[in-house]
């Protein structure tokens, strides 16, 4: 698997495509699990967001589509 990003930096490059990977993070005693998610657009421009669930990331990347198309 590749990872999302070298040195801080996104390896998503390709307008598109999108990469997504998961973690977990200790919250006190919780341990919760995130989902780091990065689409580049066809113009060239980055989303990048962090949820719960890919499903979430995909939807926060809809609405941010929409409102780029508005």
């Amino acid at each position: 698997m590749t990872k999302m990003t070298v040195n801080g930096v996104t390896t998503t490059k390709t307008p598109g495509q999108e990469q997504y990977e998961s973690f977990t993070r200790k919250v006190g005693r919780q341990t919760k699990k995130y989902v780091q998610y990065d689409y580049r657009h066809t113009d060239g421009e980055l989303f990048s967001c962090i949820k719960p669930t890919l499903d979430a990331c995909r939807a926060a990347r809809d609405a941010w589509l929409e409102a780029k198309e508005a």
